[in-house]
């Protein structure tokens, strides 16, 4: 018979990976989804391109050239770094009550962190080199606008649910 421990420690694991997989995939189907939109309605750019650019992080400019491979690693890219994104902030969520408190305000406030964080970090470190970040229709509605609903939300009420199991 498993100890209380034991039991304890497997529904905490049970929890984490339910809220950072509930979390990361709600966060990446929408902020892929809002940027199709987006970028489509503006520039008339069709899917496939816009997970082409996302792979060009890792590969540059020969990712536009990868046809259906490239667009393939570019989406899954966009939910690996969506996943890492809800495991960021669970694990931060252990140590700062206010964001399993508070997650709507909490996650409007890690929404804008994520787009800042990628503007300002990771995109100008990737292949694609890309500084100051795009201030464009386009790029203000995917990011600082939706980015805190599409992005912070849905990770924080989904860690919120998780942890109050």
């Amino acid at each position: 018979m498993p100890s209380a421990s034991a039991v304890s420690t497997s529904s905490i694991s049970s929890n984490a990976f339910l809220a950072i997989f509930c979390g990361g995939l709600a966060c990446g189907v929408l902020d892929i989804t809002q940027a199709c939109i987006a970028w489509g309605v503006q520039n008339h750019v069709p899917p496939y391109r816009i997970f082409q650019s996302v792979a060009s992080g890792l590969l540059g400019p020969k990712s536009f050239e990868g046809g259906v491979k490239s667009a393939a690693l570019g989406l899954f890219l966009h939910f690996l770094i969506a996943f890492i994104w809800a495991v960021i902030y669970y694990v931060a969520s252990r140590r700062i009550g206010f964001m399993t408190e508070r997650p709507v305000i909490a996650g409007l406030i890690y929404g804008e962190f994520v787009w800042v964080m990628m503007n300002c970090v990771v995109v100008p470190l990737s292949a694609i080199h890309r500084w100051p970040p795009r201030f464009d229709p386009a790029s203000i509605i995917t990011g600082p606008i939706l980015h805190p609903v599409l992005v912070g939300l849905p990770i924080a009420l989904a860690v919120k649910r998780a942890v109050r199991r």
